[in-house]
């Protein structure tokens, strides 16, 4: 344990989040493999709506690592923010992906539920696979919820959202497989349908999830800043010694990093050090409410038009 996190720590950034990405990949392949074959074998709608979504997961992951990738990319002439923005866009694309999946979902279980029956083959191997997937999707949303607020990683956030779900989705399929059993020994027909209900119950988990994520990649896209935020570094900006007023904050979100462009009104007595003076502070002061950001404050004598 010790050696693993003494690793973890000569990292860079990049390469810690590409690892915890990888990792991630690796989990997704195991789970969607194992879902499909007992999926298959149990007849169990809820374990393949599992299986789907964690194929989702899977193409989530692989997107993600490469939205990692091209997000360190350095900023270039074409670029001059960088190349954050490819992680919002893979957070976008991971919640389409789901929203897609839960259409299915929903059409084949509510067929199952007024159109057709199909038998469900509940087991040691049914029960097996669900545990083991709480059991990772827990492991894997911890690691990946902990590098990206490390980071600030919007990608590696919607991956952890991602396997978070499925602990719930697959804690609503666990909860149909024994409703089953228990309607084969009890004789209630009825409960025979719950792994359909399941089924619909991890689509309304999915599409819930799925569109808190999307309405929060849309605003960093089209760089939303919260309110409290705005107003948060007015308060910072307007503390400091020599800022008589604050005309414009204006801040964005790339990736992991925000960049602020704000300007200030001074005295107009002050030398041009100590206006420069009094904009290094004002960085600094916004430096500690955003770690990683970039200030560009421009100061004008107070009383200009």
């Amino acid at each position: 344990m010790h050696l693993e996190v003494v690793l973890k720590s000569q990292l860079s950034p990049e390469a810690e989040k590409s690892r915890v990405a990888l990792t991630s990949v690796a989990a997704a392949v195991l789970l969607t493999g194992t879902k499909v074959v007992v999926g298959l074998l149990t007849g169990s709608l809820g374990i393949l709506s599992e299986a789907a979504h964690s194929g989702l997961d899977l193409a989530a992951a692989l997107v993600t690592v490469l939205a990692v990738k091209a997000s360190a990319r350095p900023a270039d002439a074409d670029h001059p923010y960088g190349h954050g923005k490819v992680e919002n866009l893979s957070a976008l694309f991971e919640t389409l992906l789901l929203l897609l999946t839960c259409g299915w979902i929903i059409k084949e279980a509510v067929a199952r539920l007024f159109l057709r029956e199909v038998h469900v083959e509940v087991n040691g191997w049914a029960f097996g696979v669900i545990v083991l997937s709480i059991l990772v999707d827990l492991g894997r949303s911890r690691a990946l919820m902990a590098t990206a607020k490390k980071h600030r990683s919007q990608a590696l956030e919607a991956d952890a959202l991602h396997f978070s779900t499925d602990v719930w989705s697959s804690g609503v399929v666990l909860l149909g497989l024994v409703l089953v059993l228990l309607a084969r020994k009890l004789q209630m027909p009825l409960l025979a349908r719950a792994d359909a209900v399941a089924a619909l119950g991890v689509a309304g988990i999915v599409v819930l999830v799925s569109l808190r994520l999307g309405r929060k990649t849309v605003a960093d896209l089209l760089d939303a800043i919260p309110p409290d935020l705005v107003q948060a570094a007015r308060e910072r900006v307007l503390a400091v010694p020599g800022v008589e007023a604050v005309p414009r904050i204006r801040m964005r979100r790339i990736g992991g990093e925000w960049f602020s462009d704000v300007i200030i009104r001074v005295d107009p007595g002050l030398t041009m050090e100590q206006a420069h003076a009094v904009a290094d502070t004002v960085e600094q002061s916004l430096g500690e409410l955003m770690p990683g950001g970039d200030v560009v404050v421009h100061s004008e004598p107070a009383g200009a038009p």
